[in-house]
């Protein structure tokens, strides 16, 4: 029996997202294009991703019985100027890990359901799960894909995190997204290692030169050419973001680019200068990065993520022990 979504729209928004969607619960549109994507080797080391395609193939390997999927967005933009001799992190890694807040929300979200329609079953999915979530937020109306692959909302832009919540109840679908970049390439143009590339008829982003990949899920060394491309960029990269026309405010468009008001992200950490990350110590890591998106990278990571920094002058060169991209 098909369901209104009116009023599931309205708890999630109280909850505290700003986007909220429905569509149905098939297979993604993406998904051959996300396997050529792999055999091409764009995914670079995170070899979970090919692992993970099985599940990802259809919503049903999530949760089963699913009919619908509830996708939803969350604000997460706040200026943070770049110091000179400290740690340039991309926004979204600022406050507390977005795992947690979206998936405490959605969570809350699926037992009001649960509620609601009795006996339904539901699962929480942030980007952590094997799941095309963007495939599923712009089939929900949430955005569009942009060249650089990140989802774009017409009025809102591109800074918010998605989250998605699989649940066999069957919603009303909302209608598609619908936008695009037009002739527009500052992303690519603006992209430090040109990691924005057209392959294929479309424009996709190889992982293998994205300094979000290298500062955060890349292990080991970097090359020479890369690292010195990385700039000052010590955990992810808002580059293509930053230049972005939809994430620019105007007079007709108020909502681009607005400061995010959720209070977990508002805590921003007082990370300590790039001399003091490269050669930081594993308590002072744990105490540091407990809570935060940034432990993804590990306290090597972290330390060479540093120490190439300041090779690229962006710190001190004062702590230099081995002058090499490794560990």
């Amino acid at each position: 029996m098909l369901r209104d979504s009116t009023e599931l729209k309205g708890h999630a928004l109280a909850l505290g997202f700003e986007l909220v969607g429905v569509c149905a619960a098939d297979t993604a549109p993406h998904l051959e294009f996300y396997e050529g994507w792999l055999d091409r080797g764009f995914h670079g080391s995170m070899e979970y991703l090919r692992r993970h395609l099985p599940l990802k193939a259809s919503p049903e390997g999530l949760l089963a019985g699913a009919k619908s999927i509830v996708a939803v967005g969350l604000n997460y933009r706040q200026p943070d100027p770049a110091r000179e001799g400290y740690p340039r992190i991309a926004s979204y890694a600022l406050g507390r890990d977005y795992h947690k807040v979206l998936r405490s929300k959605l969570n809350g979200l699926g037992r009001w359901i649960q509620q609601v329609y009795p006996g339904s079953q539901y699962r929480a999915c942030v980007d952590s799960a094997p799941v095309f979530e963007r495939d599923y937020a712009h089939l929900a109306g949430l955005g569009w894909f942009g060249k650089n692959s990140c989802l774009i909302d017409s009025k809102r832009g591109s800074w918010f995190f998605i989250g998605v919540l699989l649940t066999t109840v069957e919603f009303q679908a909302d209608e598609p997204a619908v936008g695009g970049c037009g002739s527009c390439r500052l992303c690519i143009d603006a992209c430090p290692t040109g990691a924005i590339v057209f392959v294929d008829g479309r424009w996709q982003v190889d992982s293998r030169q994205c300094i979000s990949y290298l500062t955060i899920e890349h292990r080991g060394s970097i090359e020479p050419e890369l690292a010195a491309q990385m700039g000052d960029w010590t955990f992810g990269c808002d580059v293509c973001q930053d230049v972005c026309p939809f994430n620019q405010v105007r007079e007709s468009q108020p909502l681009r680019a607005v400061p995010t008001t959720e209070p977990d992200f508002l805590r921003a950490r007082d990370w300590p200068t790039l001399l003091e990350l490269a050669k930081i110590g594993q308590d002072k890591w744990d105490e540091l990065s407990s809570g935060s998106p940034i432990r993804r990278t590990g306290i090597d990571g972290i330390r060479r993520n540093a120490q190439i920094n300041i090779e690229n002058g962006t710190g001190s060169a004062e702590f230099n022990p081995h002058k090499c991209h490794g560990f």
